[in-house]
């Protein structure tokens, strides 16, 4: 007798709460589930997130170190070598604004700053630069979680990370492996396995997730998430595309927030005790949503993003304040405006 819809999502639920492989076929059955079914599978699911991090969630604040002039093909990203997206691009900013970024954080509420940069990968110059840069956060708060992106590792840079302070390290695998040529040919996605590698190798909290809305069927969906499976990340960032002008995706709009909530509820099954994070594109396609994602999620990015602007910072925490969830770490010091980070170079100008 075929099972009802009810049975089989208790299924999916049941099997991610024992630890077991929710199953391949199940989970497609998921992403193929009627809007109309939403609430349920938000409901159901959120069982998972509530057992492992109650009603926490993770604040995160980003900061572009350095922008644009890469000589990357990524199609999804406005600071790729043929993007003509109208972007700042500058080198490694100073010290000073890592350590404004930091302060920023603690205002917030944010326990960890991600450092990201453009480029194919660092050189040992930027490695040390990141590294003096870690040091004197550390050195102001030795609490503050910090994780480096910085492109593709050569041998010895996670480690060296490691001894300034760095905590974690992402890499996102973006996409399945076959649609991967789709959406860049200047590397490899075996590229990106080997740097999550390296980066948990060196003794870094591996960081790997994926973007979606690139034109990517729901196998290659699925593909992503059990290729991640594979790394055993420690978080996974689940983005979702923003189309933007002078990029090869611009224009490209497939998503609705019912499919966004059904692919977090897809990875929060497949990683049930990992942090799964709402990242990019979060305010643009799960819009009026956005509550409903953190019963599946357990941390969000708070502020901007790397060229695009995020949701108000006051928004968020208002939002998850009346959504019945709590900051993790305490939450933000106060409700004062807060001033945009200066960027100030850095000796690599």
């Amino acid at each position: 007798m075929e099972l009802t819809f009810e049975a089989r999502l208790e299924g999916l639920v049941e099997a991610s709460l024992s630890g077991r492989d929710p199953g391949r076929e199940e989970l497609a059955w998921l992403l193929q589930a009627p809007d109309e079914r939403t609430l349920e599978i938000v409901s159901a699911v959120s069982r998972v997130r509530f057992a492992a991090f109650g009603r926490r969630v993770k604040l995160n604040l980003l900061l572009n170190i350095k922008s644009g002039l890469c000589p990357e093909d990524c199609h999804y990203c406005s600071q790729a070598r043929d993007s003509t997206a109208a972007i700042a691009s500058y080198a490694m900013v100073g010290e000073e604004t890592f350590c404004a970024a930091a302060e920023r954080a603690r205002e917030l509420g944010a326990t960890r700053l991600c450092l990201v940069a453009s480029g194919r990968g660092p050189t040992e110059r930027e490695v040390e630069h990141v590294a003096r840069g870690v040091e004197a956060v550390k050195a102001a708060d030795g609490a503050m979680e910090i994780c480096a992106c910085l492109g593709l590792l050569a041998e010895g840079q996670a480690e060296r990370l490691g001894e300034a302070g760095v905590y974690a390290y992402n890499h996102n695998l973006n996409t399945s492996e076959s649609f991967y040529e789709a959406i860049c040919d200047t590397h490899t996605f075996a590229d990106r396995q080997e740097t999550v590698g390296r980066a948990k190798a060196g003794g870094l909290s591996p960081c790997s997730g994926a973007l979606f809305g690139m034109g990517e069927s729901d196998a290659d969906v699925l593909d992503a998430g059990y290729a991640l499976r594979e790394l055993d990340p420690d978080s996974v960032p689940i983005n979702f595309l923003i189309p933007i002008e002078g990029t090869p995706l611009a224009g490209l709009n497939e998503l609705t927030p019912q499919r966004c909530l059904r692919i977090l509820a897809v990875f929060r099954l497949l990683f049930p005790r990992a942090e799964v994070r709402i990242a990019g594109g979060r305010e643009v396609h799960l819009r009026s949503l956005q509550p409903l994602g953190l019963y599946l999620a357990n941390s969000i990015f708070i502020g901007d993003y790397l060229t695009t602007k995020g949701q108000a910072a006051e928004a968020d925490l208002a939002m998850i304040a009346d959504a019945g969830f709590e900051v993790e770490g305490g939450g933000p010091a106060g409700e004062r405006e807060l001033e945009p980070i200066a960027l100030k170079q850095g000796i690599l100008d």
